[in-house]
C-alpha cells in the first residue's frame, strides 16, 4: 500500500470517527428539549432524529466544500506543499473529533464548529506560522461565545413570558390554549421554514431572496395555523362540561398536550437543517484531503461525492443512536427542568436566533444558541430552577474547545509528519 493509499484510508476512517462524533454531541441541539419536557421519548427521539439528520446530510448536504472552514487560512500558502496541507487536514478532523468525544463523554454540549476551526487554527500555526491564521475572523468566530447564548435566552424567555400570561396563568389555560394555539403554529411553521431556507436548503441552490423566503414561511405558517384550529378542536380540546370535572394539574396536562405537537414540529425541522448544514464539519475535510490527493495541487473549492455525503450522514446517526444520550440528557435535563410549554419556547427562541443571525451575518454557534435558550427558559422561572453547576462546566467546555481543538491538532500533526512523511 503507497502513501496516497494509505492517507486515503486514514482519512475515511477519522472522517467517520468524526461525523460519529457529531452525532453523538450536536443532536442534542434539536431533541434535547424534547426529550427533557417528555414530548419525545428517547427512542422515539433517536429514530426521528436519525431519519431527519441522515437526509439532511444526504439530500441537503454541502456539494461544494471549502478546503479551509469559515476562511481561517489562506490555502495558497500550501501551494508549494500540498502534502503539508493534507496532514494538516487530517490532522485538524482527528483533533475535533477527539475533543467532541471527550465533551461527549462529560455529558458537555460543545460547538462542532469551534472545534474544527480551533484544530485548523492549530496545524496552521506549526506548518505556516502565526501569521497564516486570519485573526479576525477568529475573533469573530469566539465572539458567538457571548452572542449566540445571550440572543437565544432572550427570545426563549420573551416566548415563555408570553405563553404564561396569555395561556398559564389565565382563569381558563385550555380556552386560552386554544385560541392562542393557531398563532403559535403560524410563529414555530414561519421561523422553521426560515430556518429551512436559509440554512437546511442552502445547498440544493433553491436561492430564494429575502422577501420570497418571507412570503413562502408566511404562507406555510398561515396555512397551518388555520390547520391547527379545526385539528385542535377536534383532537385536543376538551368539551367545557369535561373541563368543570378537571383539576388544575390536569388542565395543565391537556394545555401540555398542545404544546408537545408544537415541539416535536419545531425538534424535527431542526434537525434536518442541522443534518444538512453541520455535516460539513466531517465532510469538508475529507473532500479536501481526496481533492489534493487526486490532483496534487490546493484548489479554492472540492466538490463532494455522493458517497462521502452518506459517509457522513450514517456516521452522525450511528453516533446518536449509540451516545447521543449523553449530551441529549445534560440538554434536556440537567440545566432546568423542561415541560413541553418550556421546550417549545426554547425550540422557538433558538430557532429565531438562527434566522437572525444568518441574515445579520452574525457568527452564531446552534449548540451555544440553544442552551442558552433552554437557560432563559429557566431564567424566566427564577433563578434557583437553574443548575448553577451544570451550567458553569458548560461555558467552562466552551471557553476550551478552540484552544483544546489548536492543541490537539498540533500534536497529531507532528505525529502523522514524523510517520508519513
Amino acid at each position: 500500500m503507497d502513501l496516497v493509499q494509505i492517507i486515503l484510508a486514514l482519512t475515511l476512517v477519522i472522517g467517520f470517527y468524526m461525523a460519529w462524533n457529531i452525532g453523538a454531541n450536536d443532536v442534542a441541539n434539536a431533541m434535547g428539549t424534547s426529550v427533557g419536557s417528555g414530548s419525545l421519548t428517547l427512542k422515539r427521539a433517536v429514530i426521528l432524529a436519525a431519519i431527519l439528520e441522515f437526509s439532511g446530510a444526504f439530500f441537503a448536504g454541502s456539494s461544494v466544500t471549502n478546503t479551509v472552514r469559515k476562511g481561517i487560512v489562506d490555502p495558497n500558502l500550501y501551494a508549494d506543499v500540498p502534502m503539508l496541507f493534507v496532514l494538516g487536514m487530517l490532522s485538524a478532523l482527528l483533533a475535533a473529533a477527539v475533543w467532541l468525544q471527550v465533551a461527549s463523554y462529560f455529558r458537555l454540549p460543545v460547538s462542532t464548529t469551534h472545534s474544527i476551526v480551533g484544530a485548523i487554527v492549530g496545524f496552521s500555526i506549526v506548518s505556516m506560522g502565526f501569521a497564516s491564521v486570519n485573526w479576525v475572523k477568529i475573533a469573530k468566530i469566539a465572539s458567538s461565545w457571548v452572542i449566540s447564548p445571550i440572543l437565544g435566552g432572550i427570545i426563549a424567555f420573551l416566548v415563555f413570558e408570553a405563553i404564561k400570561r396569555k395561556v398559564l396563568s389565565v382563569k381558563n389555560p385550555i380556552l386560552a390554549s386554544r385560541k392562542m394555539a393557531p398563532f403559535f403554529v403560524f410563529l414555530v411553521i414561519f421561523i422553521v421554514t426560515l430556518v429551512m431556507l436559509f440554512k437546511g436548503l442552502k445547498q440544493l441552490h433553491l436561492d430564494f431572496s429575502l422577501i420570497e423566503s418571507l412570503f413562502l414561511a408566511t404562507v406555510f405558517g398561515a396555512m397551518s395555523g388555520v390547520a391547527s384550529y379545526f385539528i385542535i378542536s377536534k383532537f385536543l380540546f376538551v368539551s367545557s362540561k369535561k373541563r368543570k370535572k378537571m383539576n388544575t394539574d390536569e388542565r395543565m396536562l391537556e394545555v401540555e398536550k398542545i404544546f408537545t405537537v408544537l415541539q416535536i414540529i419545531s425538534a424535527c425541522f431542526v434537525a434536518f437543517a442541522h443534518g444538512s448544514n453541520d455535516v460539513a464539519n466531517a465532510i469538508g475535510p475529507i473532500a479536501a484531503i481526496i481533492g489534493v490527493l487526486e490532483t496534487n495541487s490546493i484548489q479554492a473549492q472540492f466538490g463532494v461525492p455522493l458517497w462521502i455525503l452518506g459517509l457522513g450522514g450514517g456516521g452522525i446517526v450511528i453516533g446518536l443512536a449509540t451516545w447521543g444520550w449523553r449530551v441529549i440528557e445534560t440538554v434536556g435535563k440537567n440545566i432546568t427542568e423542561l415541560t413541553p410549554t418550556r421546550g417549545f419556547a426554547a425550540e422557538l427562541g433558538a430557532a429565531t436566533t438562527i434566522v437572525l443571525a444568518s441574515k445579520l451575518g452574525i457568527p452564531i454557534s446552534t449548540t451555544h444558541t440553544l442552551v442558552g435558550a433552554v437557560f432563559g427558559v429557566g431564567l424566566a422561572r427564577g433563578i434557583s430552577s437553574l443548575n448553577v453547576k451544570v451550567i458553569y462546566n458548560i461555558i467552562l467546555s466552551w471557553f476550551i474547545t478552540i484552544p483544546a481543538g489548536a492543541f490537539l491538532s498540533i500534536l497529531f500533526y507532528w505525529m502523522f509528519k514524523a510517520l508519513l512523511l
